[in-house]
């Protein structure tokens, strides 16, 4: 269970460095934290000098919390994530967002690199995540129940908002973004899946695939957060192909998307 002590600890450090209240979240994935450039800095502060917050070891995330304004609003950019496959646990992966929940944020945007399992979503691309499978094994809200964080049993109903959804394919439309739409498969990792697991996949329904994302919109949806997940597609998974990915090719393919996810975002922040 995550401790209040704990959290207030890292809360009033973080409140030391930037004393506005945060209104927005945005979670940075694979190959993505350029775009952390677009927010006016009021405060960079490494994970590792956060009491409490554990520190990236992924490739391209730099483990920092930049805050900020844009458009108006108090942003908290987490510019790289946690994920189970490091080592962490589900609670561990998901704390930071608990922290910044406690500082005010009620939004949370969440990017990833995702595989593509459907032809209509090409490498290059975006993709609003409309729904989630977790197949991870792993849940940050086993255990204890917090009444003062969130419910037992939290709906996941509307996991990704579908207003936020609907606003996002408005501005796609608007500026010609071409942004798809899918359900995202979370995997444990590290490994990219087989051809077997990705037929499997497929079957189930799922459009996307990575090894992210769903432990973070789990806690955000108990703790009252609205969603926006947006993938940026950095291969096509092997049910197109026999050719093996290393982490280079899919972090250049993330750079592809970054001008188009920071046009949605600027976007999005101007109408919520």
């Amino acid at each position: 269970m995550i401790s209040e002590n704990n959290i207030e600890l890292s809360r009033k450090f973080i409140l030391n460095h930037y004393s506005d209240k945060i209104d927005t979240v945005i979670v940075l994935g694979t190959g993505l934290s350029k775009v952390a450039d677009i927010i006016n800095f009021g405060s960079q502060i490494p994970y590792s000098e956060i009491p409490n917050f554990k520190f990236s070891t992924a490739p391209s995330h730099k483990g920092k919390l930049l805050l900020g304004k844009l458009q108006n609003q108090n942003i908290a950019i987490m510019q790289g994530r946690l994920h189970l496959y490091e080592g962490y646990t589900a609670q561990e992966v998901v704390y930071p967002l608990f922290v910044l929940n406690k500082l005010g944020a009620k939004k949370l945007i969440i990017t990833n690199a995702a595989g593509s399992l459907s032809s209509d979503l090409r490498t290059g691309n975006l993709a609003l995540i409309s729904d989630h499978i977790n197949l991870t094994g792993r849940n940050p809200l086993i255990g204890k129940n917090n009444e003062n964080f969130g419910p037992r049993f939290p709906s996941m109903n509307d996991a990704y908002h579908k207003n936020f959804i609907a606003k996002a394919k408005n501005i796609s439309s608007n500026n010609n973004l071409n942004i798809g739409r899918g359900i995202y498969a979370g995997l444990l990792g590290p490994n990219l899946e087989t051809e077997a697991e990705c037929k499997m996949l497929k079957t189930m329904g799922a459009d996307l695939v990575g090894m992210s994302t769903v432990l973070e919109v789990i806690s955000a949806n108990y703790l009252g957060m609205k969603v926006l997940g947006v993938s940026a597609i950095t291969n096509m998974s092997n049910l197109f192909h026999e050719q093996a990915h290393d982490q280079k090719e899919i972090e250049k393919a993330a750079l592809k998307s970054e001008k188009k996810l920071v046009i949605l975002i600027k976007n999005f922040l101007k109408e919520h």
